[in-house]
């Protein structure tokens, strides 16, 4: 489980194909070792298992359902990805409940500095925006953020100054692509009345 706050950047320095899936290779400043073989990682949004370190340099396995369902298959060499590591038990929790499970992939449609901070608009499939909610959170990236307003193609976020700098947000772009975890609750609350109905 993670919370979505971002201290941590990592830049893809590889990719190896698999039979099934693909490896991915991601350099990072993380207090990891091979004694964390098997540890969860929020990589980009997604919950992957750190398979093999070697000089900072984190190995991860993709499965091919991990890569449709999010951004991972257009990323590239040198991409950069935010990086979170799972929360221990008692530690505070300053964003909102994540389990790095990806719902969709949506596209930036502006991105507009006012005053100190960013407003993104973002397009998201039909399919999940019932689950969208005004002031209710969402994970971008692995970003905790909160929904500013919902729209009639998707819905925006505002972005500070120091999120802003220490996420990758800051080198996304109109027509970039996202990964997106919708609440939890949100779509829990939704699924049982869909349920009772």
């Amino acid at each position: 489980m993670f919370n979505g706050i971002i201290f941590n950047q990592g830049l893809i320095t590889k990719f190896e194909k698999r039979s099934k899936g693909t490896n991915i290779f991601v350099k990072a400043d993380l207090k990891l070792s091979g004694k964390d073989l098997g540890v969860s990682v929020a990589c980009d949004g997604v919950c992957l298992t750190l398979i093999d370190i070697k000089n900072k340099i984190m190995e991860f396995y993709l499965s091919d359902e991990t890569i449709q369902r999010s951004k991972f298959k257009f990323l590239k060499i040198n991409d950069k990805i935010n990086l979170e590591l799972p929360l221990r038990f008692g530690q505070k929790i300053s964003g909102h409940i994540c389990q790095g499970h990806i719902d969709a992939v949506a596209k930036i449609q502006s991105i507009k500095k006012i005053d100190k901070s960013y407003l993104f608009d973002f397009e998201l499939i039909k399919k999940e925006r019932a689950n969208l909610i005004d002031k209710a959170s969402i994970c971008i990236n692995g970003i905790s953020l909160t929904i500013s307003k919902v729209t009639k193609k998707g819905f925006q976020v505002w972005v500070i100054p120091h999120t802003f700098k220490l996420t990758n947000l800051s080198s996304l772009k109109k027509s970039s692509l996202v990964n997106i975890e919708i609440d939890i609750l949100s779509k829990y609350v939704r699924n049982y009345f869909n349920e009772k109905k």
